[in-house]
């Protein structure tokens, strides 16, 4: 047998080390060690807690609490009464939102909105996927029947990732995910432009671009750049009346289809998949990333943007979060750069570039060529 690599030697006497209870008393007195004890305990007990937190969290936003306290600081009394808790609920719960940072601690008893929950009221479309998580908190409560089962109850929020025919997907269901997406999708869309330059293309083609919220957002940016959009019939219905409110209908080619079985429109010499890759198998991904390499010209150039695993940063969003939401969802999974870049060579395209984005933990961005 080989030896093994350095990395599995040195695990073993780490682990040994750090679960010996002589060990960790020690590590928590010695002035050296202390901190790093004390961080590791803290660590630790954040995973414990970590349901705990997120509920606190979803009670919040169902409640609208953190717009109420962005206008008027509450006392618990109030909270009691407004929100219909017993004081004791209505204590518990302002106190967790503040040790949060949520809210905020005042001296004479009353609790304002804090920095977490100012952040939070800055990035509308969070707050609309925490009140989403309902059906994925339903779900953790038993991970194991979830692991076993391999889809969960967002697999009914989700119909197109699990359907025969998403081209039939019903057009209230469609209408649900797509709102949702639309909401979530401006931060997602200030991150790729900043990202790279649209404007240097005459026309730019979104796969599975959904209500359009990011067309909208690319064609604000590059007033010159044509616009196509490829989506399922009753999500492209959707987007028809969101790209003529925005003024952008002369600019703007619809295009229904599923876009696993149909072709890829031509003309784009820009075509962009924003957060589609993720909720895939690998054989869709090859599937798509064909399809799409036969209609992009050789002057042209694909964009993905989506969470991807790998990397520090990424490594808790993509492997623990992503894994487990696309898992309830029935499909797909967070894949690292080099795993989609061979998937793009199997595809056909040569030159594969991994852009920099402000915030890699929750969005990475592919430059590919053919």
């Amino acid at each position: 047998m080989s030896p093994a690599p350095w990395r599995e030697r040195f695990i073993g006497p780490r682990n040994r080390l750090l679960s010996d209870p002589t060990f960790q008393r020690w590590a928590a007195a010695f002035p050296l060690t202390r901190g790093v004890a004390q961080r590791r305990a803290a660590g630790l007990f954040d995973l414990v807690a970590g349901f705990v937190y997120s509920q606190t969290l979803a009670t919040c936003v169902r409640l609208d609490l953190l717009p109420l306290l962005s206008k008027t600081p509450l006392t618990a009394a109030e909270a009691a009464v407004r929100f219909d808790l017993p004081f004791d609920g209505a204590e518990r719960l302002l106190a967790a939102a503040s040790a949060l940072e949520l809210a905020e601690a005042l001296s004479d008893g009353r609790y304002a909105l804090g920095a977490q929950g100012a952040a939070l009221l800055g990035q509308p479309g969070l707050t609309a996927m925490i009140a989403h998580h309902t059906g994925l908190y339903d779900d953790l409560a038993d991970p194991l029947r979830l692991l076993r089962a391999g889809r969960g109850a967002l697999a009914a929020y989700w119909p197109y990732a699990v359907s025969a025919a998403p081209a039939e997907v019903d057009p209230e269901a469609a209408a649900r995910y797509s709102a949702l997406m639309a909401a979530t999708q401006p931060a997602v869309a200030a991150e790729v432009l900043a990202a790279y330059p649209v404007a240097r293309h005459r026309r730019l083609l979104d796969v599975g671009g959904g209500e359009g919220a990011f067309l909208e957002a690319a064609g604000r940016a590059a007033p010159r750049l044509d616009l196509m959009l490829f989506d399922l019939p009753a999500v492209t219905a959707r987007a028809r009346e969101r790209l003529r409110r925005a003024g952008l209908t002369d600019r703007t080619t619809l295009h229904a289809g599923d876009f696993l079985a149909d072709p890829i429109p031509g003309g784009a010499d820009l075509i962009t998949l924003i957060r589609v890759l993720h909720d895939h198998d690998e054989a869709g991904v090859v599937t798509l990333l064909s399809r799409i390499r036969s209609a992009i010209p050789a002057n042209g150039a694909l964009l993905i943007a989506e969470p991807m695993a790998g990397g520090a940063a990424a490594g808790r969003v993509s492997d623990v979060y992503f894994a487990f939401y696309l898992l309830s969802m029935g499909r797909g999974r967070a894949r690292s750069p080099e795993t989609l870049t061979r998937l793009l060579r199997e595809a056909g395209f040569g030159r594969v570039r991994l852009l920099k984005t402000r915030t890699p933990f929750l969005l990475r961005i592919l430059l590919a060529r053919p």
